[in-house]
């Protein structure tokens, strides 16, 4: 795609096919970060990330090194990783604890956890010359930043929607779903995170957790294994084997049963994947929690909380979410060929300590960098972004399947099957209308 600083981006997507540009030109993905990532809220990370005053990690927002740290007064706060000095980084480690105040490693100007200058070596060579309350001296503090439920987001834009309002009812129930299985109706994020450096554009990423195609494809492999290891486990046990083994066997499943489900499109591209794991075995870790949760709030709702019909949400465009088995992966965008992904799971406070293996098992099983699963995935971006640099490929990328078919109630689209391809089609409504606003 020629250099051009007047893309009409309006012209790469179609109602059921985009431009590969959209994928693979590098031009397209830096605007991107200015129309999306710049201007939408931004997952930064949960606030039991930061429990003690002086705590701190360091995160992205699109190209932006950015800084979660929590005060004296117990406030949490988003900033620039950076001196206001002479523009060095603040943060050099991933995490760590600041003991109260952040300290330039360049020239020793030291920031309280807020941002604000506290002190400076020297003084009196700027006594007359600067004011060292102006602001600009400042750490600056991200333009807005908003909490759901404990989970932090920030906004490098002063105007637009707001969080409540951006994430609603769709990117609502990821973190609404996660909490309420908790007794205590909170979760708490486990240090630390997997990384994951992909050879491929952020949103072949986001379209690949809600396509209901590919798994019994691309991962049949790994669910054949487990499903006989399944079998042999019983047969030697006697016993019905662990959930892990349930976790990849299920990538067996027909192709019957994945149409069956549904996936439902709301505004701003936010998209859910409908349950399809048995995750409610009746096993004593079950029933513990079920009991945990009846004692706080009634058999009713212990049911009705444990049936949510949730597996996947997409928290568009920076979170992909699996919020009965309290998974989290942060998607950081890098080039247009490639991207960070930070996978996260959490404990659920007061529920039983299985609930939490289970998660773990999943955190390992399929979801940690040296499953096959991710791998076989990794395998599929990669040889997505090579096909779509080459001349070769054609200009377009199908979203064909069932489009026009898909039921719409209000700004609300249901899948007609599975298999249908409108979670790319409503991610990629979003995307235009990001890129042309």
């Amino acid at each position: 795609m020629p250099k051009d600083q007047n893309i009409d981006f309006g012209s790469l997507v179609e109602p059921e096919r985009v431009h590969k540009a959209c994928y693979a030109d590098e031009e397209v993905f830096e605007h991107e970060l200015k129309n999306i990532f710049y201007k939408s809220w931004i997952y930064v990370g949960h606030e039991s990330q930061v429990p003690n005053p002086g705590d701190y990690w360091t995160t992205w927002i699109g190209k932006e090194r950015m800084i979660i740290c929590r005060d004296e007064g117990g406030e949490v706060h988003v900033l620039y990783n950076r001196c206001p000095h002479r523009g060095a980084l603040i943060c050099n480690n991933h995490h760590g604890n600041s003991n109260k105040a952040f300290r330039c490693a360049y020239h020793a100007w030291q920031f309280n956890m807020d941002g604000s200058l506290r002190n400076v070596p020297m003084k009196q060579g700027y006594e007359g010359i600067i004011d060292l309350k102006d602001p600009q001296l400042q750490m600056k503090r991200a333009e807005r930043q908003g909490t759901y439920r404990g989970f932090v987001f920030a906004s490098l834009s002063e105007e637009g929607p707001s969080l409540d309002e951006w994430l609603g009812t769709g990117a609502r129930a990821a973190f609404d779903d996660i909490c309420n299985r908790s007794p205590e109706g909170e979760c708490e994020i486990v240090m630390n995170c997997f990384r994951i450096i992909q050879n491929s554009n952020w949103k072949i990423f986001l379209e690949n957790q809600l396509d209901a195609v590919h798994p019994s494809i691309t991962h049949h492999s790994t669910g054949d294994a487990a499903a006989d290891m399944q079998k042999v486990y019983k047969q030697e046990t006697g016993e019905e084997p662990p959930l892990g083994y349930q976790f990849l066997a299920d990538f067996t499943l027909p192709y019957e049963k994945w149409d069956s489900l549904d996936t439902i499109g709301y505004p701003y591209g936010h998209t859910v994947l409908a349950g399809y794991m048995g995750l409610r075995p009746r096993d004593p870790v079950t029933v513990a929690h079920e009991e945990a949760l009846a004692a706080v709030h009634g058999e009713e709702r212990m049911d009705e909380i444990l049936s949510t019909n949730v597996h996947h949400v997409l928290v568009y465009p920076c979170l992909s979410v699996q919020p009965p088995l309290q998974q989290l992966r942060a998607v950081r965008p890098l080039a247009a060929n490639k991207t960070l992904t930070e996978i996260w799971h959490f404990r659920l406070k007061g529920a039983p300590e299985g609930i939490y293996e289970r998660s773990l098992a999943y955190y390992y099983h399929v979801n940690s960098p040296s499953t096959m699963v991710n791998a076989d995935d990794l395998n599929n971006f990669r040889a997505c972004q090579d096909g779509l640099a080459s001349e070769g490929a054609g200009d377009w990328v199908s979203l064909h399947r069932n489009a026009g078919q898909d039921p719409v109630e209000g700004d609300v689209t249901t899948s007609v099957t599975g298999m249908s391809e409108q979670p790319m089609r409503n991610m990629f409504a979003a995307w235009k209308e990001y890129m042309t606003n």
